[in-house]
């Protein structure tokens, strides 16, 4: 399941296989950043209990109905999410690899076993795990969460889930979920989505009681308020069967504008950002600024493509597409973005470095070739009319492309784009729209040609199948659930996509993932750019683990944070 972080959309089922990550890390001051090449190490100080702290936000969700297409912001699982919602799995650094290990709302690792032509996975749930209101964390959750999830409508992504053929929650300490069919990403299950309180769901409007900001807890900290446009804050969950967070208060500021961000991060408005690595940004690290922290790590799970409608023209046409992907010249776009962190090699696959293990490189084929871009194109049907723009049955190939305002990357990205492809006879126009507009209805309806996004993985499993899986393809026969905003619909790549989804062999897994991504590729059914590096930057104020996590972000461990002594 994608997600969408710093203006990108979240893969939000991405399951639970230790996978191959690519190196790349910078950590000091601001003034003196050096390179290393694995994780780097937590920014580890003793902390004061008590105190306040603000964190500069880039992006502010549509909602917090986590399991809603609404709920597509990665900033909002960083900053409401993770610090309220349990999980059964989360993501933790286990000999330098980003790995899923059983969280404490589990009393041992779940178990997984063959059944018939299924699987069951059989939950024990710690009896120390309560809601905020000291109600225990019980089976009935599991069972409310997973039902709402496979049955719903409009719900952000199925995968799994959909699987899921019954809960048998008789025992309240213990869920035994039952799966028709094998499923190899079963650890994202109460994962991604993690678990939600029957006892004050059941029967309600779920929707109505999340999507706004809700009270309850199963984190270390819980929603005191939200004030759209402006902020959100957190305070400890005074049950929490954990260890308890050391700050009083935690409040996100919105700051969509980087400069605006580092501005008040300057003026010690905010104690922390975790910005999208802009232009302005790198320049400002590269400068250095006084009683400021860094860490950089492109070990990262956030990936951009260039985003292809499938169904809409001109890209319903293969031909079109491979076309558009040799007129690109994708190693100078990423050298000119991020050459200056040592990063200057595109992506090659949908699989990002967080699921390297899975991923081939058969995106190398791609470079920017104008003479194959004019074999491809004439063999399809198009001519070059007097504007040196390719045309066929008296259309033109004009199309849009949408982005996120506000994103100085990302309009440069798009200009360097609009003129390689104008050289090489499309002519593209740029639209700029919100992140409520894009995820919550643009991209679901399908109302889009192209675009200009990241996706993010928030867990360590491979699932492409999520964005390229034809079954996954939003519309009003399903309530527009699932992420296949592209309507892809490959008949060679879905069986492939499928078996990466049930084979429990891992190095078969792994086979058939390459031959998926051979598949890809071919189709180009859209075209991946970069992984973009993270970056979290820190005043001298702020102590504790300081550490980015790829998968669940840099706050991961926000109830450790404190003010340093």
């Amino acid at each position: 399941m994608p997600k969408s972080p710093q203006d990108s959309l979240p893969i939000r089922s991405r399951k639970a296989v230790t996978a191959a990550l690519l190196t790349a890390a910078l950590v000091g001051s601001l003034a003196a950043c050096s390179a290393g090449g694995s994780t780097p190490e937590p920014a580890a100080t003793d902390v004061q209990t008590g105190g306040e702290i603000v964190i500069g936000a880039e992006q502010e969700p549509d909602c917090v109905d986590w399991i809603a297409t609404c709920a597509g912001s990665i900033w909002g699982t960083y900053i409401m999410q993770i610090p309220t919602i349990p999980t059964v799995f989360e993501t933790r650094l286990v000999d330098d690899e980003w790995t899923p290990v059983a969280s404490d709302l589990v009393a041992e690792e779940p178990v997984a076993e063959a059944a018939g032509d299924g699987m069951t996975i059989t939950y024990k749930i710690n009896p120390d795990a309560v809601w905020s209101d000291g109600t225990p964390i019980t089976s009935a959750d599991f069972e409310y969460t997973a039902l709402q999830i496979r049955d719903g409508d409009d719900i952000f992504d199925k995968t799994g889930y959909d699987r899921i053929a019954s809960v048998d929650a008789s025992d309240p300490q213990t869920a035994v979920v039952t799966l028709d069919s094998p499923y190899a990403g079963w650890r994202t299950l109460f994962s991604v989505y993690g678990v939600l309180p029957a006892h004050l769901l059941e029967g309600q409007d779920r929707a109505a009681i999340m999507t706004d900001g809700y009270d309850f807890s199963g984190g270390p900290w819980k929603i005191e308020s939200w004030d759209r446009g402006t902020s959100a804050t957190l305070v400890p969950n005074e049950n929490y069967w954990g260890e308890k967070p050391k700050l009083d208060k935690v409040t996100f500021l919105f700051l969509p504008d980087t400069t605006a961000a580092f501005q008040a991060l300057k003026s010690a408005q905010v104690d922390v950002l975790y910005p999208s690595p802009q232009l302005d940004a790198i320049s400002q690290i590269e400068g250095g600024l006084t009683g400021i922290n860094s860490q950089i790590d492109s070990r990262s799970g956030s990936l951009e493509a260039i985003w292809l409608n499938n169904a809409a023209f001109p890209f319903d046409s293969k031909a079109v597409r491979q076309a558009v992907a040799y007129s690109i010249d994708r190693e100078a776009i990423v050298e000119r973005l991020f050459g200056s962190l040592g990063i200057d090699t595109p992506q090659q696959s949908f699989n990002s470095p967080i699921v390297g293990a899975y991923a081939a490189e058969d995106f190398a084929e791609y470079t920017q070739d104008l003479d194959k871009v004019a074999d491809l194109m004439e063999g399809d049907g198009w001519s070059k009319n007097s504007d040196d723009i390719w045309e066929k049955d008296g259309q033109t190939a004009t199309f849009s492309m949408e982005t996120l305002a506000g994103n100085k990357r990302r309009d440069l990205t798009t200009q360097v784009l609009q003129s390689q492809l104008a050289e090489a006879g499309f002519e593209m126009t740029i639209n700029s729209v919100t992140p409520a507009d894009l995820f919550g209805t643009i991209a679901p309806e399908g109302d889009f040609q192209s675009g200009l996004w990241a996706l993010v993985d928030t867990f360590a499993d491979p699932t492409l199948s999520s964005s390229f899986l034809s079954t996954n393809i939003p519309s009003a026969d399903n309530g527009f659930s699932g992420i296949n905003f592209y309507r892809v619909s490959i008949p060679e790549l879905d069986p492939l996509l499928t078996q990466v989804d049930t084979e429990l062999d891992v190095d078969a897994r792994i086979a058939a993932s390459k031959e998926a991504d051979a598949v890809i590729a071919e189709n180009v059914p859209s075209l991946p750019l970069d992984t973009v590096p993270l970056v979290l930057l820190w005043s001298d104020k702020v102590g504790g683990p300081l550490e980015i996590n790829p998968v669940e972000g840099p706050f991961w461990n926000l109830a450790a944070w404190g003010i340093a002594d």
